[in-house]
């Protein structure tokens, strides 16, 4: 198996599918898309790792994000103060070119994340961006949590308010640390983990609150998840499969990671956790 070399391959434009793991995209795929198929390895377990190993130089590339750590808002990583901890002092405004926060223009309040329409319709908005550079990224957030067919999504809900809540911080906002309560989901996901320390128990529980517990109770934790992940996949690649007809280039299909049900103890996906799972990823050339 190959790295996946993403910048250093040749493409016009990449779609990168966020959590997307190989063996499942492998499964399906040509339900949507025809063309050559390879598994490649990943240099990062999460979107944080992947962009900060990738995207080491002056990049001219039109992004069109719909994952909040892929922004323009010019905070280095290790500064922010809402999703995954890490020590990567790196922005993306200062590597790519021009980096469209679709996380935010696109975001839809009861999915609770950006459905796979934002990212095209943004793209769409924006041609001229897409005329003035050399290449092109869409970042679609699916297969990643949360599930849109359940349209109760909790993670980057998390994160949205942790954005307003630095934004309106740094402002000189007097009210933001005492702004609107969080739900109740993010008080027991985050009470939950703080307490069981990042055990595979507190992975679990975060990923609970994006199951029905019906489900859960019926087929277990691993079979509704995978359930749903297989679904979402699914949703974004019937949106592709009738947006690349619009691309006049090389096109190719990729992600930024893998995702996690079980294996090795781990769940859902983690910076540096480098287990198959989450650093093996479809890479598809289109034909």
């Amino acid at each position: 198996m190959r790295d996946q070399d993403f910048l250093e391959s040749e493409w016009d434009y990449c779609l990168v599918l966020d959590a997307c793991r190989f063996d499942v995209f492998n499964e399906i795929y040509d339900e949507y898309l025809d063309g050559r198929l390879e598994k490649r390895r990943s240099v990062g377990s999460s979107t944080p790792e992947w962009a900060y190993r990738n995207f080491t130089g002056q990049h001219d590339i039109a992004y069109f994000s719909g994952n909040p750590f892929i922004n323009d808002l010019g905070i280095p990583l290790n500064e922010l103060k809402w999703g995954a901890s890490c020590d990567y002092e790196w922005t993306a405004s200062d590597h790519i070119s021009e980096v469209f926060d679709v996380w935010k223009s696109g975001w839809n309040e009861e999915l609770g994340t950006v459905p796979p329409e934002g990212i095209t319709e943004a793209f769409r908005n924006n041609r001229d961006a897409v005329e003035r550079a050399e290449r092109t990224v869409l970042h679609y957030m699916q297969p990643h949590a949360p599930y849109l067919s359940r349209g109760k999504g909790q993670k980057l809900k998390q994160i949205q308010k942790g954005i307003r809540k630095q934004e309106e911080a740094e402002n000189g906002d007097a009210e933001a640390d005492g702004g609107t309560l969080a739900s109740m989901s993010d008080r027991l996901r985050t009470n939950v983990e703080s307490v069981l320390d990042g055990s595979e128990l507190a992975q679990k529980a975060g990923l609970w609150l994006e199951l029905d517990p019906a489900d859960v109770m019926k087929n277990g934790t691993q079979e509704a998840a995978l359930g749903l992940y297989e679904e979402n996949l699914r949703i974004v690649l019937e949106d592709v499969a009738e947006f690349v007809d619009e691309l006049d280039g090389r096109v190719v299909v990729t992600a930024d990671h893998g995702e996690a049900f079980g294996e090795e103890g781990v769940w859902e996906h983690h910076i540096e956790t480098p287990i198959p799972p989450l650093i093996e990823v479809p890479w598809l050339v289109l034909d």
